[in-house]
């Protein structure tokens, strides 16, 4: 027998191949002599590139002399292991070939170190492990000599312990994918600018397989990255249009991309809960790839899903055809229905094949799918499918979507799968009787998050689509309609707000009627800007006039008609009447506890209005004393981090302020800042507020230019972030000019009001309470700054 031995054949190493972290890995194995680690298993989804890590290891150690038996053989099935097993114990013991179970229990025995006699270095590599079964009781025996070398889409337990170490193969970083796509093209003569080589690395899920067989594409079709990018996205084109044809498979690739995980799908399907791996993909492959979380995959419109299309165990995925032809199968009459354990068990199955990442330890974003097996597996099913694909996931999103946002962190997951269904199927969320309710909820969540800009994106997508499905006149494309107006007026601008509130109540008078809730309720939203644009005696008159039709329609108890209690109490206030205004938020409360209970938000919001105006009317220390107590029921019911509860603690803060609690509201304003930086952003509106509390709490201690600077820094990011004319960035304008006159700068205090006065003049309008403090400022400071001999400032 000739040493070095080999047998099989070692794949090609592919073109431009990529070092990675997997390889060193590996050589440390060999540099440690090869028995710190005596089985190592490659493991990761279909695409990733461990064949070419484990061949081009293999290459290398045996370039090296590392090896005197260098094994590789395909173990897709224990047949192909068997086979290439024998043909080692044929070529190095002249065992006989006819019979291979006992030719490969003789080379495993070979394998076997024996004391006293002179041992053979060698290397195994097992290449696409389909099933770890396979390999029961033939695992090469644990050795000083040896090693194994293990390639699989599995990560069972059986595949670690006992000597046998997990290397995970994950995707190409950035930077490999980018290195990767450069030097392929290149080596055809093509030379395409980074950003889009990036962009497309990026469009690809930086997958090795796809981005090699794109790279094919590319140079097959003649076509240029942007190009391909934009086929990439067509929504009318397949991924399979997007790839080489099986003959123009570069690196001897066996399998398209669009193909590579068809097995995988099919062995799932057949593992106990028989039948519901295949739908479970579905559900994942239409939301967001990056983190769906728990509950979703478990609600009941999923469990729904599950039991009307799983397959079972006769059904196709037991024939072994793959593709559309058995995908979105719908289950028999009788089939079991699948329980919350099921969809658990088959989220474990998924992950353990590679097709799925599920961290239950993470269930705001449990399960992450890569995008392009998601885009296979839709691919896979008929318009008809797709269709009832994306109301089930629809459902089940709304279903678990809390009307109380407590979690901010669930919120958001929830929102960006949203987000991804509608890009995947939005279509399919309106029907001949509306907008799918999920759609509406997205957009609610977004204004309940103070996330303005792009609630009024949404919801001016919202209006478009359901004008183009629905109907200009459709109630739902009204109620979009209503919806842009708040965010508008919430986003500083409350001329725009009316303007588009008394547009869209003309629409529903003509359509629904005077008396129609959704009517009533967009008179109820243009009352309300009304007197945020500074008709407050206006507003006043509204509410009063939109209660006498509510309580004829509605009556006493229902929550529109307490809802314009609520507004009617608030600009009583606003008109002058604080006294009065306390006298009718009393009532409400009460009003509220009995319909609906303590811990309602229209119960918290009806306290937090009762304590202002308590305070307005001279009750600083008591709205101080109302807002701890309603804090500390915030946080119970809504939660440490919802934005209500950070608002609450903010007005908390101002009013141990202004009852002279200095060192109270201080201390509270540091610990809010924090929270909001950490929970909502720098640039969130609550986040700018706590800092503009913060630098009137300077002021106020003693330090009015300290007051000035930081005023400067508030007012500079309001108008980045909010525009110049917001009513908070006006109102930061005033303040800073206030404490610019107690600083010693009357002259430059006076000029500050001039300007604003101006400006609160064209967007607020003359009578507005706000320009009337304006000028009653400018008066003050142009008396005070008399004799001065200061300039004027030049700040903004």
């Amino acid at each position: 027998m000739n040493w070095p031995h080999q047998i099989g054949v070692l794949p090609r190493q592919a073109d431009c191949f990529q070092y990675r972290a997997a390889v060193a890995q590996l050589e440390e194995a060999v540099s440690g002599g090869g028995t710190a680690v005596l089985c190592q298993v490659l493991a990761g989804m279909g695409g990733v590139g461990k064949t070419q890590l484990a061949a081009h290891h293999a290459r290398q150690v045996w370039a090296t002399g590392g090896v005197d038996l260098l094994v590789w053989t395909n173990a897709t099935t224990r047949e192909t292991v068997i086979s290439a097993y024998a043909q080692a114990a044929a070529e190095i013991l002249g065992s006989d070939p006819t019979d291979p179970e006992h030719a490969a229990r003789s080379f495993l025995a070979w394998l076997e170190p024996k004391p006293g006699t002179t041992q053979r270095r060698w290397l195994v590599v097992l290449d696409d492990l389909a099933d770890p079964a396979h390999l029961r009781g033939l695992w090469p025996p644990a050795s000083p000599h040896g090693r194994t070398l293990v390639t699989s889409r599995r990560r069972d337990a059986t595949l670690t312990g006992s000597g046998r170490k997990l290397v995970p193969v994950g995707l190409f970083t950035p930077d490999e994918a980018a290195t990767y796509l450069t030097a392929a093209l290149a080596s055809h003569g093509r030379l395409e600018p980074p950003a889009e080589l990036a962009a497309l690395a990026t469009d690809l899920g930086h997958l090795p397989l796809a981005l090699s067989q794109a790279v094919a594409y590319l140079i097959d079709a003649d076509m240029d990255c942007a190009a391909y990018r934009t086929l990439l996205t067509d929504r009318a084109a397949s991924l399979t249009d997007a790839l080489p044809d099986p003959s123009g498979l570069p690196d001897d690739q066996a399998t398209t991309t669009a193909a590579a995980w068809a097995l995988s799908i099919d062995r799932a399907d057949r593992i106990p809960p028989i039948g519901l791996a295949r739908p479970l993909l579905q559900l994942t492959a239409i939301l967001a790839p990056n983190g769906i979380p728990a509950p979703v995959l478990v609600s009941p419109p999923a469990l729904g899903y599950l039991t009307e299309h799983r397959t079972g165990a006769t059904g196709p995925a037991d024939t072994g055809v793959t593709g559309p032809a058995d995908a979105g199968v719908t289950a028999p009459a009788d089939a079991e229905e699948a329980t919350a354990h099921d969809a658990e068990r088959a989220l474990r199955t998924l992950h353990r094949l590679s097709l799925l990442d599920h961290t239950p330890r993470n269930p705001h974003q449990a399960v992450r799918v890569h995008q392009l097996v998601q885009r296979a597996t839709l691919d896979a099913l008929t318009t008809r499918q797709r269709d009832r694909l994306a109301h089930a996931a629809a459902d089940a999103l709304r279903e678990v979507w809390p009307e109380i946002e407590r979690d901010t962190a669930l919120a958001q997951a929830l929102r960006a799968n949203t987000e991804a269904l509608t890009h995947h199927a939005e279509d399919a969320l309106y029907q001949v009787d509306g907008a799918h309710p999920l759609l509406f909820r997205m957009g609610h969540s977004l204004l309940e998050a103070d996330q303005l800009t792009a609630a009024i994106t949404y919801w001016q997508h919202l209006r478009r689509a359901s004008h183009e499905h629905l109907g200009p006149d459709h109630p739902d494309a009204l109620t979009a309609q209503v919806n842009i107006a708040s965010c508008l007026g919430n986003a500083g601008d409350t001329a725009g707000a009316v303007s588009s509130c008394e547009e869209v109540l003309q629409q529903m008078l003509r359509v629904l009627g005077p008396e129609h809730p959704k009517t009533l309720r967009a008179k109820h939203n243009l009352a309300y800007w009304r007197g945020e644009a500074g008709d407050a005696t206006g507003a006043e008159t509204a509410f009063h006039q939109l209660l006498s039709d509510l309580l004829r329609v509605h009556g006493p108890h229902h929550s529109d008609t307490l809802a314009a209690k609520h507004n009617l109490a608030y600009w009583r206030g606003e008109a002058g009447d604080a006294v009065g205004a306390v006298a009718a938020l009393g009532e409400l409360l009460e009003d509220c506890l009995r319909v609906f209970g303590p811990d309602h938000t229209r119960t918290l919001a009806a306290r937090a209005n009762l304590a202002d105006w308590q305070g307005e009317t001279g009750g600083a220390a008591g709205a101080a004393d109302a807002y701890t107590h309603l804090l500390r029921d915030c946080r119970r019911v809504l939660g440490p981090d919802h934005p209500r509860t950070l608002a609450t603690q903010t007005n908390l803060a101002s009013w141990r302020l202004t009852s002279g609690d200095l060192p109270g509201a201080e201390a509270a304003l540091d610990q809010l800042l924090e929270r909001c930086l950490r929970v909502l952003g720098p640039d969130h509106p609550d986040t700018l507020q706590t800092r503009h509390t913060l630098a009137r709490c300077q002021g106020e201690a003693g330090s009015p230019e300290q007051a000035v600077t930081s005023f400067q820094e508030v007012l500079a990011d309001r108008v980045r972030v909010l525009g110049a004319d917001h009513p908070t960035t006006l109102r930061t304008r005033s303040d800073l000019a206030h404490w610019r006159g107690k600083a010693g700068d009357a002259v430059g205090a006076a000029a500050d009001f001039d300007r604003l006065l101006t400006d609160r003049r064209r967007v607020l309008g003359t009578d507005h309470p706000a320009t009337l403090t304006a000028e009653a400022s400018l008066a003050h400071w142009r008396e005070r700054a008399q004799g001065e001999d200061v300039p004027p400032s030049t700040d903004p």
